[in-house]
């Protein structure tokens, strides 16, 4: 199957990839502009996990405030300065900020949470299921789901986007990795709120 350039061009646009990289990933999908968008998914996650082992020591940190009421701050590192300050980068800082002023995450990542924290919920969990009466295997299998719930509301890395549910925070990392072809890693942030 013979791929126009404005096939090309097209999928470029919509993916943000390299001209070379849009043509190959047409010609594995038949011109078919989803699968192909899937093939440069798949393939940008496989780069970005061999990226996610290399040092950060540059990076921004940034703010964002919401009505006067509700402040972040928030670090994230890249591994050159030249990527710091590309718009794309800036961009992903702003809206990781946002985020995290509209989800309030308590933690960043899932190891964050402390060991007290997760056993004073599962006892929660436990108490609240008592009178099911259900085999302790299932009933291990509902307190199992509802601590990956707790992860997906107070750990940033495995919350909803706020701008696009079907992907989490990691999911969104992953992608800037992808598009800027370096290690980024969200560091660590601070979220204020009048009253609290």
């Amino acid at each position: 199957m013979t791929i126009s350039a404005k096939d090309v061009q097209k999928l470029r646009m919509l993916t943000d990839t390299p001209m070379m990289d849009a043509k190959k990933a047409l010609e594995e999908a038949n011109g078919d502009f989803e699968k192909a968008k899937d093939i440069l998914r798949k393939k940008g996650q496989a780069k970005a996990a061999k990226k996610a082992v290399r040092e950060t020591r540059e990076g921004l940190i940034s703010c964002y405030i919401h009505n006067g009421k509700i402040g972040v701050l928030i670090e994230v590192n890249s591994e050159t300065d030249f990527v710091a300050r590309n718009e794309k980068f800036k961009d992903f800082v702003h809206n990781v900020a946002m985020h995290i002023a509209a989800a309030s995450p308590a933690y960043l990542t899932r190891e964050d949470v402390p060991k007290d924290v997760l056993l004073k919920e599962k006892g929660i969990f436990n108490e609240q299921l008592k009178s099911q009466n259900k085999p302790a295997e299932i009933l291990e299998k509902i307190v199992a789901g509802k601590i990956e719930k707790f992860y997906s509301e107070n750990v940033l890395l495995d919350q909803s986007y706020i701008k696009d549910d079907s992907k989490t925070v990691k999911d969104l990392t992953t992608e800037i990795i992808a598009i800027l072809g370096e290690n980024v890693q969200i560091r660590r942030f601070t979220r204020y709120q009048i009253g609290d």
